[in-house]
């Protein structure tokens, strides 16, 4: 069992920059391949970033790329994403959440873990 705490989202500035983290409580966690996800309003959750058990691997989505950065720190038992040069598409719920494999995932399915999600507005 994995237990998900995000935080560090917020109002920025388009062009802005943000940091979110993702504390992470349970035995295995180290374990376990991460993610980040996002909602916006009246749209599906999407994957954003994804990285292997050690951090060795990672995967982005198109629209991120090269703007976004997934890290973790296993001894903290926590998960980054720092996003720069933020947009109003940007703008929405991130979610953290953590799956049963090592390898990297994109698949919201492949997700056994959530956490309560964390809002990040973009204004224009």
């Amino acid at each position: 069992q994995v237990q998900l705490v995000e935080s560090g989202g917020g109002l920025v500035q388009a062009g802005g920059s943000l940091r979110l983290s993702c504390a992470a409580s349970g035995r295995t966690y180290s374990s376990y391949a991460m993610g980040w996800f996002r909602q916006a309003p009246g749209k599906e959750r999407e994957f954003v970033a994804g990285i292997s058990w050690n951090g060795d691997s990672t995967a982005y989505a198109d629209s991120v790329k090269g703007r976004f950065t997934i890290s973790r720190d296993n001894a903290k038992n926590t998960v980054y994403l720092q996003m720069h040069s933020l947009n109003p598409e940007d703008a929405a719920v991130y979610y953290c959440a953590a799956t049963g494999t090592i390898f990297v995932v994109t698949t919201r399915s492949n997700y056994d873990y959530w956490g309560q999600g964390t809002q990040v507005t973009v204004s224009s």
